[in-house]
């Protein structure tokens, strides 16, 4: 296949810090109607991988391929913008005074925190819109730092979408969420997912419990290294579950959502 048609393409990564590989030998493709979720534990390489899909990381061995553009010979502050990514260190690097609509719209920018930057209506539509979608329109004069957790997260996803991106990397989304902010949030990323029109995604995740339904694939990683990849129906197994916790673990299926538990 052509690496034009690909939103991401790894070809024998690996990244390595210090003594530590932090990814090995990894190959990988993502096509653009692709939904894939990333499982491993903690250390796993899982959001390193991702740093390296969002134009953040270069590898130390191999190839990366971003919407079409080899990571070291393009320019990545012109890439990023096609991409949209939000994880738990950009929580913390919000101004916690900064108003929710301004949270969302800065995302133009490619900013946190708004300072001189200029707004049409237009812009102020937009980040209406994107909040509507994922459920927090009404919060948008409130300042981001009186928001719960849960509405916190809605609003970094509702800016990754501000830019109309190519893919959204999503690491973590429900990390820290009680029972019933996680569950609205796997519904309305199972509805962004079914959208035909919504940009590929890749959403990373402790917990299979957190997989939203419409998501087509999964990636499987241990200690940097990938067991397995494929169509989420035939790849997500107990076996490989098991491989890649090192543990026993049973899965279980309930119509379209998974849980798992120790054998």
């Amino acid at each position: 296949m052509d690496l034009n048609d690909l939103v991401v393409h790894m070809e024998g990564v690996g990244v390595r810090r210090g003594d530590s590989d932090l990814l090995s030998d990894l190959t990988w493709s993502v096509e653009l109607d692709e939904r894939w979720v990333v499982l491993g534990s903690n250390g796993a390489g899982k959001t390193t991988m991702l740093r390296l899909a969002a134009a953040e990381l270069h590898p130390t061995t191999g190839e990366v391929h971003v919407l079409g553009e080899k990571l070291g010979r393009t320019d990545v502050f012109e890439l990023r913008p096609r991409i949209g990514f939000t994880s738990t260190a950009l929580n913390g690097r919000v101004p916690a005074d900064e108003t929710v609509r301004d949270v969302v719209m800065s995302a133009g920018y490619a900013v946190v925190g708004r300072w001189r930057e200029s707004y049409d209506q237009l812009d102020v539509r937009r980040a209406g819109e994107m909040l509507d979608a994922l459920g927090v329109g009404h919060l948008a004069g409130r300042q981001f730092g009186t928001l719960s957790e849960g509405e916190r997260k809605r609003t970094l996803i509702a800016r990754s979408l501000m830019t109309d991106p190519e893919m959204l990397l999503l690491d973590e989304p429900a990390a820290g969420l009680d029972l019933g902010a996680r569950e609205d949030l796997v519904e309305r990323l199972s509805v962004l997912a079914d959208d035909p029109d919504a940009p590929a995604m890749v959403l990373v995740t402790h917990h299979v419990e957190e997989i939203p339904p419409e998501f087509t694939h999964v990636l499987l990683l241990r200690e940097g290294r990938m067991v397995t990849a494929g169509l989420i129906d035939d790849t997500l197994t107990s076996e490989a579950l098991s491989e890649t916790f090192g543990q026993n673990l049973v899965l279980e299926r309930s119509k379209d959502r998974f849980f798992a538990r120790r054998e």
